[in-house]
């Protein structure tokens, strides 16, 4: 082999080979935690883009949008999101569940902050993208005036308020019941010892529990059964402008 042949070897091999900086990404992405945390991101990103999305259709658009849209919205969500992480995750998408993998033994408690900070991300963000989306709807729709209570109340689109005839700890109380029963039906459909959901289905059956709880218990609360749901979003529209009222007020929910 002459030098000239070994030169365009080594010049072949040479291209072939990524950057050191790429294969230093790529090692840390194969690292399992690392995995399970953008598992986690951009699992409930697609949940609450969905299902954000479809509060703002019903607040905003008039006859866009009903409170079976938007029930239909964030349990379509969520089957998105378990296709979306699934197998890499679990795609949990909601600190409840993590907390209670980890309090049962199924999940290590060192992943329970790994789990719940890509959530709260992917949530945060999702709220950010709803607002970037529907930023024109909704300055026509409120006035320009970003509002927490009153007949142009946009807040409710990013979180769940309270109505008039809820106490907090009738609303705490409501949650922990809703959230139980979300909890128990999800053991239920993933329980191999029992009658799970048939293999392949389970996302869709997951996304049919979410609608059915919507239906027949969301109006106490808005069945904000999910903290990465709610409390990112709702830091998301204080820092947006609506102010520190989204954490007091208590509005008549719209779904």
């Amino acid at each position: 082999m002459t030098q000239a042949d070994r030169k365009k070897r080594y010049s072949r091999s040479s291209k072939m080979m990524p950057p050191p900086m790429v294969m230093k990404v790529q090692k840390v992405l194969q690292r399992e935690m690392v995995r399970e945390f953008l598992a986690e991101l951009m699992s409930t990103y697609v949940m609450m883009v969905f299902g954000l999305g479809s509060v703002a259709h019903m607040v905003l658009g008039e006859k866009l949008g009903s409170y079976l849209g938007v029930n239909l919205g964030f349990g379509f969500g969520v089957t998105m999101g378990v296709h979306v992480a699934g197998k890499v995750s679990g795609a949990h998408m909601n600190a409840a569940v993590t907390f209670a993998s980890c309090a049962l033994g199924r999940m290590a408690w060192k992943k329970f902050p790994v789990y719940v900070l890509g959530q709260f991300i992917g949530s945060f963000l999702a709220a950010a993208t709803i607002y970037c989306l529907f930023y024109s709807a909704i300055i026509d729709y409120s006035g320009g005036h970003l509002t927490v209570t009153g007949p142009i109340a946009t807040a409710n689109i990013f979180a769940t308020y309270l109505p008039d005839y809820m106490t907090l700890w009738g609303g705490f109380l409501d949650e922990v019941v809703v959230t139980g029963m979300l909890q128990l039906c999800l053991f239920a459909i993933t329980d191999n010892g029992n009658n799970p959901a048939l293999q392949g289905t389970e996302a869709l059956v997951i996304g049919i529990l979410i609608v059915v709880i919507g239906i027949s218990l969301g109006m106490n609360s808005g069945y904000a059964i999910n903290p990465s749901r709610d409390l990112p979003p709702r830091f998301f529209t204080f820092l947006a402008g609506w102010g520190t009222q989204v954490f007091r007020a208590r509005v008549q929910l719209t779904y």
